[in-house]
């Protein structure tokens, strides 16, 4: 009995100890946000007031603004003695006037839509993220300098530039891989998204194909009829076709095939109307199987195009 007891106490103490190094659990406190939006927002610059009612600053119209100013300037222009803040010197004059006016600043990039690669474009948008939030850490130490008792949340986001600029991404195209699309503003201490949540997006169905195969076969046409009357009945959505294939082949066999059918597929939208822009392609391989490679039935599950709505 004595010898069991002993046991007991030892178990205890073990317990005991790991219990003294846990961490001690934290309360209910106030929900902190984050200062980044992930992914690309599919907004367009026509969803935002126009930078002309910055000058109609009242308590009663206060709300979400877009401005095209170069957010990546102003690291270097809050050295100046007298920056020359440009498209945001209203703003300024509204913040220094309204010693306590609360704003949320959001700087908005976008990966140039040339850039094809996922891989790049997923380095591209981490250089840009890290540009936008650098620029707004910038702003506020300023602001503290300047002894400004202003509230500023501060956040950045990627947006997909072809959507953002509608028609006019067509006339003001650029060779940057990073493109500063400038701020969007909201003042004001009511609670208000940046952007607003998309609750209307569908979901649709793989595309088939053959293994070693990129045609598409005619039992598809509905489906594809399905997919094209949706994007055209929703102007503001946009398509990501994600070709993939089974592991029958070289990597650059794979990858092309899969590429292929995406190309089949976009193909196939805009013979139906829906304009070439609207659509991205990827070419993913063999690197998502949804089957056993092994196998017929598998490979034929994995030679298929995702379809996107984004």
């Amino acid at each position: 009995m004595k010898k069991i007891l002993m046991i007991m106490m030892a178990c205890l103490l073990v317990v005991g100890a790991a219990d003294a190094q846990k961490k001690p659990s934290k309360g209910k406190g106030k929900k902190s946000d984050t200062p980044v939006i992930e992914g690309r927002q599919k907004v367009r610059e026509s969803d935002y007031q126009t930078y002309d009612r910055f000058t109609q600053f009242t308590t009663k119209d206060l709300g979400r603004y877009y401005t095209s100013f170069d957010y990546s300037k102003i690291c270097g222009m809050a050295q100046e003695k007298s920056p020359d803040w440009g498209e945001l010197k209203p703003v300024m004059n509204y913040l220094e006037k309204v010693s306590r006016a609360t704003l949320t600043m959001c700087a908005i990039y976008a990966v140039n839509p040339s850039i094809e690669s996922t891989k790049e474009h997923k380095r591209i948008a981490a250089e840009g993220r890290e540009e936008a939030l650098k620029a707004v850490d910038c702003f506020e130490k300023w602001k503290v300098e300047q002894g400004w008792r202003n509230k500023i949340q501060y956040k950045v986001a990627e947006v997909d530039y072809r959507y953002f600029k509608g028609a006019g991404y067509f006339d003001d195209q650029t060779g940057d891989e990073v493109i500063h699309v400038g701020m969007i503003l909201y003042f004001g201490t009511k609670k208000k998204a940046i952007f607003d949540p998309d609750t209307t997006t569908r979901t649709f169905a793989d595309i088939k194909f053959f293994p070693n195969d990129a045609t598409i076969v005619d039992s598809w046409n509905s489906h594809l009829d399905e997919i094209s009357d949706y994007l055209k009945e929703n102007d503001r959505k946009g398509l990501l076709l994600i070709g993939h294939s089974d592991s029958q082949g070289t990597e650059a066999y794979v990858m092309g095939l899969s590429r292929q059918r995406a190309v089949e597929v976009k193909k196939a939208l805009v013979a139906r109307g829906i304009d070439a822009s609207r659509i991205e392609v990827e070419a993913h391989g063999d690197e998502e199987p949804i089957g056993d490679n092994s196998t017929y039935e598998g490979r034929v599950q994995n030679n298929r195009v995702s379809i996107k709505i984004q």
